[in-house]
Parts: structure tokens; C-alpha cells; sequence
């Protein structure tokens, strides 16, 4: 049932991976900080990434957040998608994700990560599969897995979270159960 196609080498990478790790602004989103007058930031989050999230838990793999920024916006999608996975506000992004694969009893050649910047090439580099999404920075999509076609907020989370489906062969009776 599957329609779309992934690189052999990123599913093969795939198929070990337990747990996927995302940073925030660029990912999630589109990277825009929009800010009310009062100061409190305001972000815009895709709906396919959220019901991509929801399947790769419903698969096993559990999604984890990793973020230099924090919000309440933020921990609000979070928490309606069921993520319970998050450190937020730290720049040093490796030492937090040991702390959480450690936490899982997992290593890191299970993990992923998908990141757009400089702050998540530190994490990127050790996990066994790198995702970038098309409007990373360049340094970022050279040490990519797998770039996606689609632009972070823009449905690139998904995209990931449909290649992670497809090489653990959840993808296709997944989609059978939605279409009953």
C-alpha cells in the first residue's frame, strides 16, 4: 500500500530506531518567532507532524523533544499529542539526549534525531539516523541521513515519522486501519 519511495540506505538505517528525537523551532516549525505584545511567543504547529507523532507512538517508537526554547505553547501541543519526552531550554542538546536515552535503556544506535541548526549537530552526529528538514542550514543538511522534501512546519516531521513507519513496517496497517 505504500506510495512513496525513501532511499534504501535511510530505511535500512531505520529499522533499529526506538525512539526519535526533534528539536523545536525549524522543525516543528518554521522557525519564525512570532511574539504578542505582551512578549509571549506564538507558534504555528502542523497538524499532519501532530497525527505523524501520534502514529509513531501507536507503532512503539517513542518521539522525544530536545529544545533551546521553551514556551507554553509549546509544552501545550506536547501534552494534547501525548509526548511526555521533552527537555526544553538547553543549548547543550547531546548530554540531554543521553539523559534521555538512558532514561529509556536505550543506546544510541536506536535513536534519530531531526534538526535544522547548528545547536543539533552535536546530537545529529551520534545517533545511528540524521534527518534534516529542506530549510535547515546547509552544515545541518550535509550531515543528514535523509532531507526532506518538505519544509519544516510544513509537514517535514511527518515525512520523517512516515519514513520511521515505512522500514518498521508499521506504515501500511496503519493507514489500513484508518481507511475502516
Amino acid at each position: 500500500m505504500t506510495t512513496i519511495t525513501y532511499p534504501s540506505d535511510a530505511l535500512q538505517l531505520a529499522k533499529n530506531i526506538r525512539v526519535a528525537f526533534f528539536d523545536v523551532d525549524g522543525v516543528f516549525t518554521d522557525g519564525g518567532l512570532l511574539f504578542t505584545e505582551q512578549g509571549e511567543t506564538i507558534k504555528r504547529f502542523s497538524t499532519l507532524d501532530g497525527h505523524g507523532l501520534k502514529a509513531l507512538q501507536e507503532a512503539g517508537i517513542t518521539p522525544a523533544v530536545i529544545t533551546g526554547r521553551d514556551s507554553a505553547a509549546l509544552r501545550k501541543r506536547l501534552s494534547d499529542l501525548g509526548i511526555h519526552h521533552a527537555i526544553f531550554g538547553t543549548l547543550d542538546k547531546a548530554p540531554a539526549a543521553q539523559a534521555l536515552l538512558t532514561q529509556l535503556g536505550l543506546v544510541w544506535s536506536q535513536a534519530s534525531h531531526m534538526g535544522d541548526d547548528w545547536p543539533d549537530l552535536a546530537v545529529m552526529t551520534r545517533t545511528a539516523l540524521a534527518f534534516a528538514p529542506a530549510n535547515a542550514h546547509h552544515e545541518v543538511k550535509a550531515r543528514a541521513h535523509y532531507v526532506t522534501q518538505q519544509q519544516g512546519g510544513h509537514g517535514a516531521v511527518r515525512e520523517v515519522c512516515d519514513l520511521l513507519l515505512t522500514a518498521n513496517g508499521h506504515y501500511d496497517r496503519l493507514l489500513k486501519d484508518a481507511l475502516q
